[in-house]
């Protein structure tokens, strides 16, 4: 290991945002592979623009090692409008890399494989990034990093905007680069299987732990009981002390002024509350016996086929995850469930005790002209929390808005703060059926366990669209898929039945795909194609066994929560087998690509 930056006694503030980094001093390893959590305005962006070197410290220095290749992903992106997808990800990468001419980048397995994984087999080339949405210029460029080489990868949010499968391929090629990463991601099952060390940044400071985003958790817990255990201890010290003060007047003038001094350090060492979300069960209305129920549905996104033909339903506390790529149609489902969009064909029965609350992607349906309070009270003014009846101040208060936050405009509110008043109004009204699309968007990791706290007792029903893997496999009991061929699948496997499923039509995909691109000469003698038919088909046997493995090893972990010790040893193996699949799916795509469908 060698040492390729420093931070000595850096401190970095705004305006606006206040000082947010001060004395802060680490370092980073050429192998050092690093995820920075903290609450949402803690500085995690503002600490990878330092450490990048994008931005200068107030105070202190960054040093890097001399020749340092840094490649950076920001959370804004200046791509040019009339750049196209060649431009931004081949470009001048063949040069750096030594390849031949633009053209020639088909023929690197890597590059496409880049471009396949991150869901952009479909982009051409030559298309325009200008008219492109948020999501694909992030993957472009996202890209476009991937393809060159680095000693250190820096990543603001790289799992944004990708689905389940995109990011379990991220991480599977980020465990197999080599160099020095350093990532921000609000994706904790993306911090435990690429991350072998974390960055807490609070109250101005870095704080190092060992281990991925449960090892942090664990050792965060244990440090705050140690810290609750000294707490307690001074609590009772500071009880007798104020109890001697005020043994009578006469007593207290004739003691000690070092004991009283002591006593006033005490009550003066008060640490201040912080702003913590607690979420806790609200009411909700009673549930009837039918929620939803479809038959024989047909549902269309414009021209574009969801559902063809669905006959299926919801009960009563049913907790389900709808799982899918980008565009294969869960908001539109989602919004059929919510009364938004009706069927091309066939009929939705919505039982009749049914009040669903539908939380969609979009912050623009906030009323931006109110304050806080005022778009709370919009919704209840008065909410049944547990056995207590809050005003909407109050129950602001409890989502974690102080009082001085609550005369905010909603509009100066930041992302992540707009997604909790967001759904603090859902919950306000006091709904039986939860509808969530993407509910972890713009949430830090602190605000993602409340959320899940809270839904892990919800009374009613809940359906989740996520890309979150580890919200979507801790609050719901039954997933589906949609693969884009009109079908809602039951998924009994959860995420990784999802994940085996896409990778086998992937891969029918790219078969059939070569089958239309190779030329009836393949170059290949007879006893050389049949060779190589038949590694095809050990390769694919062996990708199967590898599902399965990963699978196994996954309910594992499930039944050794509590067992830290075998967990590090099953979240070894996980990578281990993760590794496995990325390299055999790699010789599998190089080998079709001279292999034509028989």
């Amino acid at each position: 290991m060698a040492n390729i930056i420093n931070l000595d006694r850096v401190s970095k503030g705004y305006g606006a945002a206040g000082q947010l980094l001060t004395d802060v001093s680490l370092g980073l390893d050429d192998d050092a592979r690093v995820g920075v959590v903290g609450l949402n305005g803690a500085g995690k962006s503002t600490l990878l623009r330092l450490l990048a070197k994008s931005e200068e410290p107030d105070s202190g220095r960054v040093t890097h090692r001399r020749d340092l290749r840094v490649a950076t992903l920001p959370q804004t992106l200046d791509l040019a409008a009339d750049a196209t997808v060649r431009d931004v990800v081949v470009g001048t990468a063949w040069l750096e890399r030594g390849m031949g001419a633009e053209h020639e980048w088909a023929g690197d397995a890597g590059v496409r494989a880049i471009l396949d994984g991150l869901g952009m087999g479909y982009l051409g080339l030559d298309s325009a990034v200008g008219p492109m949405s948020g999501g694909e210029r992030r993957r472009v460029a996202l890209a476009a990093l991937l393809v060159r080489q680095s000693d250190l990868l820096i990543l603001d949010e790289p799992t944004n905007h990708l689905d389940v499968a995109g990011v379990d391929w991220l991480a599977r090629h980020l465990l197999t680069r080599r160099g020095a990463l350093c990532v921000v991601t609000h994706d904790r099952w993306f911090l435990d299987a690429v991350c072998t060390a974390t960055w807490e940044v609070v109250d101005e400071q870095v704080f190092a732990y060992e281990g991925g985003y449960a090892a942090w958790t664990l050792t965060r817990a244990e440090r705050q009981r140690v810290a609750a255990a000294v707490e307690a201890r001074r609590q009772n010290l500071l009880r007798k002390e104020i109890a001697w003060l005020r043994r009578g007047p006469p007593a207290r003038t004739s003691k000690p002024q070092f004991r009283i001094d002591a006593a006033n350090a005490l009550i003066a060492d008060v640490p201040p509350v912080r702003d913590t979300v607690s979420l806790r069960r609200l009411a909700v209305t009673r549930l009837g016996k039918q929620v939803y129920d479809l038959e024989d549905v047909t549902l269309t996104a414009g021209s574009k086929p969801i559902l063809d033909g669905l006959t299926w339903q919801v009960g009563p506390g049913d907790r389900i995850a709808i799982l899918g790529a980008n565009g294969a149609g869960k908001t539109t489902l989602l919004r059929l469930l919510a009364g938004i969009t009706t069927p091309a064909a066939g009929r939705l029965v919505t039982g009749s005790t049914v009040r669903s609350a539908f939380l969609s992607q979009e912050l623009k349906e906030l009323p931006g002209e109110l304050r806080l309070l005022e778009a709370v009270e919009e919704v209840a003014k008065r909410v049944r929390l547990g056995d207590r009846e809050l005003t909407a101040g109050q129950l602001a208060e409890v989502f974690g808005f102080t009082d001085k936050r609550i005369w905010t405009p909603v509009s100066d509110l930041s992302g992540g703060e707009r997604r909790r008043l967001q759904l603090l109004r859902l919950l306000a009204a006091e709904p039986n059926v939860l509808l969530l699309d993407e509910p972890t968007n713009d949430l830090d990791t602190d605000t993602l366990a409340a959320l899940e706290d809270l839904l892990d007792s919800w009374p009613g029903t809940m359906i989740v669209a996520s890309h979150d893997r580890y919200l979507v496999e801790r609050v719901t009991d039954t997933a589906y898929g949609l693969f884009g061929d009109g079908r809602l699948v039951h998924l009994p496997g959860g995420v990784d039945d999802y994940l085996a499923r896409n990778a086998g039509r992937l891969l029918g995909g790219v078969r059939e795909t070569q089958a239309q691109a190779t030329p009836s000469v393949t170059g290949l003698t007879a006893g050389e194609l049949r060779q190589a038919r038949k590694d095809l088909a050990r390769l694919e046997r062996q990708l199967g066994k590898l599902e399965e493995r990963i699978l196994k090893i996954n309910e594992s972990l499930a039944e050794h929560g509590s067992d830290y010790g075998k967990l590090v040893e099953l979240e070894a193996q996980l990578k281990a087998a993760q590794e496995e699949r990325g390299q055999v799916e790699e010789a599998w795509l190089e080998l079709a690509e001279q292999v034509p469908e028989s």
